[in-house]
């Protein structure tokens, strides 16, 4: 409407000063209003009513380009990526709260050691000093032979520990964790699973009786990262760079996915069967992958009864060495209920146990 009352408040007293050239006579002189559009010759009404519709396309631009500035401010006072929900920063802190406490206690733990030794080696220079130069000879004897049996022993450990891993490779329950999720996480996640699995091997190499372990679909950077391990190459464990379903393809059947969003409850172990442990940590990102992977693959699937013996209170996230310490510690002791309070942190669990007949039970979803 603005448009239309200046178009007729500037083109209509044009209008009135013109004499059409076809016509005798000269154009009157124009009024002040519509001098501004007059060019050096002679103009119809037409002209001056472009005229007038090209200064006011000139007037939107301006007016589009004013917008667009405000636009673009606005936008550039707005982060550059979306906001966070109020749950998703919640979760943050708590993590950024985690590894800022994780980081102080290992400093302290540093710390300690670095004060021990340095009183212990304050205490034998001590006890050097006074001493003459027999009676110093013996206590490095008797230093040098403390060394030796500590060797002794440490290497008897390392030839039992292999014993005991050579006979579970024949006999064990065979467990397998699934690497096959690396190109989803970030550098540090797979640092993380890196230790998680470092932390599998060590635990399992100190039980009586070892499971045998598999890492399957195990290349490019989670090999890579496994490789930075002091001690892995001679690792007694399966490395597979195929997938446990091209590995394992002749054993298909006695293959079971442990995964929180199955329907059948795990009552036992079965020593025939291998069971799978998803290897990613995703932070929640990535729920129900390891269910659908097993159903497209067509073999069976599992959960831990976790929901029968206790109740999560917190996160129902469980790392991959707590899933496999949890299936050591059934195979050792025989019982889910001791199994799950040993291995599971306090923070995450309450210290009851749910009715069964009441329906509570509690999912808890593998970090897989």
């Amino acid at each position: 409407m603005l448009r239309f009352l200046l178009l007729k408040t500037l083109i209509l007293p044009r209008r009135s000063n013109f004499t059409s050239p076809l016509v005798a006579g000269t154009p009157s002189a124009p009024s002040p209003v519509s001098s501004v559009f007059l060019l050096p010759h002679p103009l119809s009404p037409h002209s001056v009513s472009v005229s007038v519709c090209e200064e006011l396309g000139v007037m939107d631009v301006v007016s589009n380009e004013q917008s667009d500035a405000a636009a673009n401010a606005e936008a550039e006072a707005q982060p550059g990526e979306q906001q966070m929900s109020k749950r998703a920063q919640k979760k943050l802190l708590k993590q950024q709260r985690y590894e800022a406490k994780k980081a102080q206690k290992k400093a302290a733990e540093k710390e300690h050691k670095k004060r021990e030794a340095d009183r212990k080696r304050k205490e034998w220079d001590e006890k050097l000093s006074g001493v003459d130069e027999e009676e110093r000879a013996k206590l490095f004897d008797a230093r040098r032979g403390l060394r030796m049996e500590r060797m002794e022993k440490r290497n008897e450990e390392k030839a039992d520990k292999i014993e005991r891993l050579a006979k579970a490779k024949e006999h064990g329950q065979n467990i397998v964790i699934d690497l096959e999720f690396a190109h989803l996480m970030s550098p540090n996640e797979i640092n993380s699973l890196t230790q998680q699995i470092t932390y599998c091997y060590a635990m399992n190499g100190r039980c009586s009786s070892p499971s045998h372990l598999w890492l399957t679909g195990c290349s490019g950077d989670m090999e890579t990262q496994l490789q930075k391990i002091p001690g892995y190459p001679n690792w007694i464990i399966e490395k597979e760079s195929r997938s446990y379903i091209e590995a394992l393809h002749d054993r298909k059947d006695d293959l079971v996915y442990l995964t929180a969003d199955s329907e059948t409850m795990l009552d036992s172990l079965d020593p025939k069967k291998l069971y799978i442990v998803g290897g990613l940590v995703d932070r929640n990102r990535w729920k129900g992958i390891t269910m659908n992977k097993a159903t497209e693959q067509g073999i069976q699937t599992a959960k831990l009864p976790i929901g029968e013996y206790l109740k999560m209170s917190s996160s129902q996230v469980l790392t991959v060495n707590q899933v496999i310490e949890i299936l050591l510690k059934f195979l050792e002791t025989g019982d889910w209920k001791t199994s799950f309070f040993h291995v599971i942190p306090q923070r995450k669990r309450h210290e009851a146990d749910l009715d069964v007949a009441q329906g509570g039970k509690e999912e808890v979803r593998m970090e897989m």
